[in-house]
């Protein structure tokens, strides 16, 4: 049982250590919602099913709050400062049409 928990921390540990404070991803002007999202969110979420993105918590399911959580990051996520404009327009409005709130 140690050696099982061990592994989970150890596997926790590695996927935290690759979502760090700040990402210096840029989006080419003309990308997608769905490549900015398949560029870098899916490094630390991994889409629930072909239909389901992400469930999205109260206060992130709109398209200012997916952009603010973007610009500013969180604990765990890192911010993405590169990401404005069209282009953090189109990926809320990708986020938001592929997700489920809870």
């Amino acid at each position: 049982m140690k050696k099982v928990n061990s592994l989970f921390v150890i596997s926790v540990l590695l996927v935290l250590a690759g979502c760090g404070k700040t990402n210096d991803y840029a989006p080419a002007a003309d990308a997608s919602g769905e490549a900015i999202f398949g560029a870098v969110c899916t490094q630390c979420h991994t889409p629930i099913s072909r239909e389901v993105v992400m469930v999205l918590s109260e206060g992130v399911a709109s398209e200012e709050g997916i952009k603010n959580k973007v610009r500013s990051g969180s604990m765990r996520m890192p911010a993405f400062p590169n990401i404005q404009g069209e282009a953090a327009d189109r990926l809320a409005e990708y986020v938001l049409a592929n997700s489920q709130a809870q």
